[in-house]
């Protein structure tokens, strides 16, 4: 199926642009996520009528993703999780239990934001974890997790 994409999707392409994409992705998730629109001549046209207005709007996204970069840059979250004695954690530390310290900090973050492609982190100590704020943005971050007994 042919798509319109209404904003820059990571991996397929930028805003604008028609790309050919398997149909389930296009119905199930770029569509209903306002991601693209199919790519007919009557949705070219409205395409090409609001394309100033898009790129706008995209403009305006990446850089309030900026201003929440500079804030967050070089952050150092601490989460306290009950760890036994040799410093492995009886349970683990997710994306959820960054965001809810985040916000502890006062910061806006989502749970989809947070990237952790080794998984959850299952011992005491430093793990780096990054941050997707915006398809173009990407900030690192420290996760101190300190064990208690």
């Amino acid at each position: 199926m042919e798509v319109i994409l209404m904003e820059k999707v990571v991996n397929l392409g930028q805003l604008g642009e028609i790309v050919k994409v398997k149909d389930g992705y296009a119905r199930n998730f770029l569509i209903p996520q306002g991601m693209a629109k199919r790519a007919t001549e009557n949705n070219r046209k409205e395409f090409e009528a609001r394309r100033a207005e898009l790129e706008k709007s995209q403009q305006d996204a990446l850089a309030q993703a900026q201003s929440r970069a500079d804030k967050l840059s070089g952050l150092l979250v601490q989460v306290i999780q009950k760890a036994g004695v040799d410093g492995r954690l009886f349970g683990s530390v997710t994306n959820h239990d960054i965001v809810d310290a985040l916000t502890a900090q006062g910061f806006d973050v989502h749970k989809s934001e947070v990237r952790m492609p080794n998984g959850p982190l299952k011992m005491v100590g430093d793990h780096p974890v990054t941050l997707a704020l915006h398809s173009d943005i990407t900030v690192e971050i420290t996760v101190s997790v300190l064990g208690e007994h």
